[in-house]
């Protein structure tokens, strides 16, 4: 809820608010299974649009949809809005939108190989640091080459061009080990098996579709419906990390604002750094750390503080601590640590309050109008205005065919792009083949005239409408500068 242009998070003896001037100095809701952190991520989502800023929540349960549906009168509702004394309730629907990688519920959401970069991708694909360094050789050579990798398959043949030439290409990109092209290409048969293949191609999202306000003003709510593609973690993941990227690519500086441009709600964010290599954490850190002057407010969600690395942890200002469960000497530990996080108060003992919490109760420390972090409250979390639990399919399918957007994202679209253009020159290859076999003499090309693929490679581009060559640009985490 908003109270005097502040959002109202929870109440002890006093009410306990998030200042929307600070609220893209990002934040934290932790807290064991079963504790309340999705109806605090619900109540923060609420106010946000409500304050006319854009949301993007996964929805990994599927009962974040009843965001779009005005919540009901019940006894324990009503006795709890009694109880912390909320005046001004009242039971509303919010404007969300779907989306879906899978198309299935809501929007398809896509993105071309060479948006992604071979970072991204290659932690997709689970490769090691030599299966690694081949993938951004051939991301180098089609970049230079203004080869757009818009698909997997796409990707494929740029992998089986490069492997074939590999000697060709050696002495100016380095050690192209066969072995390793192999492997990649065994990865990408993985990843297509489990439906990877949904999010790569075309139309690409416009992330700007995300940042929008509806007609009365409020910030649009984009929820990502996540039941099937939380089965695919690293996908899940990658795809969270891909969207960063981007909007820290697209987005100009903004310097201090009044309140965030758009607010990210990331959960179970402890997929997002798993098995992740150094050179990403170090890239991950440093978005993060400067997304905020985009005016992007980013919000981690996860069971313990200790599930994020801590130079990640160290930019989060606003904390919303639920329980923990203590029941071994390492639970005791990361109680003590989470603890260590808050500003104290001498009301009570932190650690042993973070084990006492009960069910929608939660210790809160935000930041001050001056950026320092205030004394740490323990109270309980305001109930959500929208509908808990899910909604139907058919009122689903009713929001998603009403959006503006209706159309837009559903038909495939699939261009020329480098399968064709590699296509091509393998045929012409053979055809030269063909023609010096049958005039006994070995081939000849005039250094003056461009190639067959040289040309085909420039069409290309010029079709795409995109920069050639090296006047391509990727920014942090390798996806490309727009």
């Amino acid at each position: 809820m908003q109270a005097d242009n502040k959002v109202w998070i929870a109440k002890s003896d006093i009410p306990i608010y998030l200042l929307p001037k600070m609220a893209n100095r990002h934040g934290l809701i932790a807290g064991a299974t079963g504790t309340g952190k999705t109806t605090t991520l619900k109540v923060l989502a609420e106010s946000f649009s409500d304050l006319g800023v854009p949301v993007f929540l996964a929805d990994i349960k599927g009962d974040l949809a009843g965001l779009a549906m005005p919540g009901s009168e019940s006894p324990k509702m009503k006795e709890r809005i009694e109880r912390l004394g909320v005046e001004g309730f009242s039971y509303r629907a919010y404007p969300v939108r779907f989306w879906d990688l899978f198309g299935e519920g809501g929007h398809p959401v896509r993105t071309t190989v060479s948006e992604m970069g071979a970072l991204l991708l290659a932690r997709l694909l689970g490769l090691n640091d030599t299966q690694t360094g081949v993938l951004h050789i051939v991301f180098r050579i089609a970049d230079d080459r203004g080869l757009l990798l818009l698909d997997l398959k796409d990707l494929r043949a740029m992998l089986q061009y490069v492997g074939d030439h590999a000697k060709e290409f050696t002495l100016e990109y380095g050690n192209i080990s066969p072995r390793s092209v192999g492997a990649v290409l065994r990865s990408l048969l993985t990843l297509e098996d489990q439906g990877g293949d949904h999010f790569f191609g075309e139309p690409a999202l416009d992330l700007f579709d995300w940042i929008q306000i509806a007609p009365g003003g409020q910030g649009v709510i984009n929820v990502l419906h996540s039941p099937k593609l939380f089965l695919k973690p690293a996908l899940y993941s990658t795809f969270l990390l891909w969207m960063l990227s981007e909007l820290f690519e697209a987005l100009p500086e903004a310097g201090d604002l009044d309140k965030p441009k758009m607010v990210f709600f990331f959960d179970e964010a402890h997929l997002l750094f798993e098995d992740a290599p150094k050179i990403l954490l170090d890239k991950v850190e440093q978005v993060v750390r400067l997304i905020r002057s985009k005016g992007i407010g980013v919000y981690f969600i996860t069971q313990s503080p200790s599930d994020l690395p801590g130079d990640v942890l160290g930019q989060l200002g606003n904390r919303i601590q639920h329980a923990l469960r203590a029941y071994t000497p390492a639970d005791q530990k990361l109680v003590k640590a989470a603890a260590q996080t808050f500003r104290p108060n001498p009301a009570f003992e932190t650690a042993d309050a973070i084990t006492e919490l009960a069910t929608g109760e939660a210790l809160v420390s935000c930041l001050d109008a001056e950026g320092r972090p205030g004394i740490v409250e323990r109270g309980w979390i305001l109930p959500p205005q929208s509908m808990f639990g899910t909604i139907d399919d058919e009122a689903r399918q009713n929001i998603i065919r009403s959006a503006m957007i209706s159309g837009k994202y559903e038909r495939l679209v699939d261009r020329d792009s480098a399968y064709e253009l590699l296509q091509r020159k393998i045929k012409q290859e053979q055809m030269e083949v063909f023609e010096n076999e049958a005039r006994k003499k070995p081939a000849r090309k005039s250094p003056e005239r461009k190639t067959a693929f040289e040309k085909a490679a420039n069409s290309a581009v010029t079709a795409i409408g995109r920069e050639i060559g090296r006047s391509l640009i990727r920014g942090l985490l390798g996806s490309l500068k727009r």
